[in-house]
């Protein structure tokens, strides 16, 4: 039996003469939480269209689950981009209905609503109408509106999108959860810390082509290790110091300049310079390069 529970193979999409996926093929396998990262325009919502059966492929196969999307659709869960729940209903109406578009029975449907809401913290208000509730809490309620049948398979387009931090957290730890519980999980987002903090694996598009597929690890490899140096005076003496590859002064705002390391420099070289020069330091920091970093990088080369 296998633990790939998506296979895009070679999957292609137009609109008239725009290619919106280009030959993209990646898998995503039981129990992974897999974040699905690109800019603007680049063809994220349109391919997890295509995974739920919404658009078909002009080119290229996609499987879930080990079939094709239309025998396994009460096994997957999908929370929209586009958030579309009734806002007359009852927050525990509004989930159970969903469920019962998934198979369920009424009945079992409203139990398991009241059940979610309450175990979210949002007992009190399953009988709130939606558009009595705050933006954050009608995001909740459509996001257990995509679990409430138990799927195998969840997608979520811009989960945290206009959630505060607060929200935002517990929005995450659910995702956590769900992972925990051995669900497989996608998720597209412009949040790359939420992303870093959540995946474990990207796959990064741009303009429809893949430019990126596997973990965070794998991706901080192909780039610099970063150091962050702050001081009152002129640093660009360090453009010359061994395992310095490039050195970048502030600007746009910024108070430190950056530094790009060899692999293997550990920064003591950049110390010992400023040590030298007598430049009392303000800020010094040597980090892997953040997903930030990496997906800006990836963009701009691919661009």
């Amino acid at each position: 039996m296998t633990d790939t529970v998506l296979e895009l193979t070679k999957v292609t999409k137009r609109f008239g003469d725009f290619t919106a996926v280009d030959h993209l093929s990646f898998t995503l396998t039981k129990g992974k939480i897999l974040g699905f990262l690109g800019p603007n325009g680049a063809g994220k919502t349109t391919t997890l269209r295509m995974m739920l059966g919404i658009l078909p492929p002009d080119e290229g196969t996609i499987s879930v689950l080990g079939r094709d999307i239309t025998k396994v659709r009460e096994r997957i869960g999908y929370l929209p981009e586009e958030r579309g729940l009734y806002r007359r209903m009852r927050a525990d109406a509004a989930i159970a209905y969903i469920a019962t578009l998934k198979g369920m029975k009424r009945a079992d449907a409203l139990a398991c609503a009241r059940k979610l809401l309450l175990n979210f913290g949002l007992g009190e208000f399953a009988r709130v109408r939606i558009e009595g509730l705050s933006k954050g809490m009608a995001q909740k309620v459509q996001l257990l509106a995509a679990v409430v049948h138990d799927p195998e398979f969840v997608i979520l387009d811009e989960p945290f999108s206009g959630l505060d931090p607060v929200n935002q957290s517990e929005m995450e730890q659910f995702v956590r959860n769900l992972a925990g519980e051995g669900k497989t999980i996608i998720f597209s987002t412009h949040t790359m810390q939420q992303a870093e903090r959540l995946c474990d694996g990207i796959v990064v598009i741009a303009k429809g082509r893949k430019l990126f597929d596997g973990t965070l690890d794998g991706a901080r490899a192909l780039f610099p290790r970063r150091a962050r140096v702050g001081a009152d005076a002129d640093l660009s003496f360090l453009r010359n110091v061994p395992g310095v590859v490039a050195a970048a002064a502030p600007s746009n705002g910024q108070a430190n300049w950056t530094l790009d390391m060899a692999e293997g420099a550990d920064g003591r070289a950049v110390l010992a310079a400023c040590f030298e020069k007598g430049v009392p330091l303000t800020h010094f920091d040597l980090a892997p390069p953040s997903l930030h970093d990496i997906f800006v990088s990836l963009v701009e080369t691919a661009a």
